[in-house]
């Protein structure tokens, strides 16, 4: 439904994506499903240390003697969001991905999926060709010149670990030496775009 409201136009906030969870003797047990990928052999080291930030474990492996593998592993369920998008870019699209639920297990402590922080605007406005020129040194972006940003809106991905409060609405002081704003737009590098499942990775 968020999925079918986005591409219709509709701006709407989605919050952080919560398992449910169960208390077992006292304890927090989370879901964990079941994940079978079909993958070229070629991509089984990549694929490896996906999972392994995912708190991922694996339970068989077949090679099918065609160049193909297929593996099967347990991983929690927040484990899941964002992985398809990774792991298609990382299989140049040719992986083959199924989960269902499987089972309740204990916590399986804090996932941290990515090594990069966020860049958030801190104000809303009109994101410019000027602002947005300096921050692309900083990383990648997700919006485009004349969008609208909002306050706490994550606009990109930072190089870094940490989070970054940015302005994407500044705009540039009128001085003698004036650069036109074509010039400014030949310079930026086009906005990365973001699947809903990807975009929801960034606030975990």
């Amino acid at each position: 439904m968020i999925e079918i409201m986005r591409r219709e136009g509709f701006e709407l906030t989605v919050g952080k994506p919560q398992v449910i969870t169960k208390i077992v003797d006292g304890k927090v047990h989370e879901p964990v499903e079941q994940l079978e990928i079909d993958s070229p052999e070629d991509f089984l080291g990549p694929l490896t240390q996906i999972l392994a930030t995912r708190k991922a474990t694996l339970a068989e492996m077949i090679n099918h003697g065609t160049g193909w593998i297929r593996m099967i592993y347990s991983v929690p369920s927040r484990g899941l969001i964002g992985i398809r998008t990774e792991i298609l870019t990382q299989t140049k699209g040719t992986a083959q991905i199924h989960h269902a639920f499987d089972r309740y297990e204990p916590w399986f402590g804090e996932i941290r999926s990515r090594l990069s922080g966020s860049m958030i605007a801190d104000r809303t406005g009109v994101a410019t060709s000027y602002a947005l020129l300096n921050l692309q040194e900083r990383g990648s972006l997700f919006v485009s010149p004349t969008e609208d940003v909002y306050e706490g809106m994550i606009v990109g991905e930072n190089s870094r670990q940490d989070d970054m409060d940015v302005n994407p609405t500044k705009e540039k002081k009128l001085t003698n030496v004036r650069s036109s704003t074509a010039e400014e737009l030949v310079r930026l590098t086009p906005a990365r775009p973001v699947t809903l499942e990807a975009a929801l990775e960034f606030i975990i």
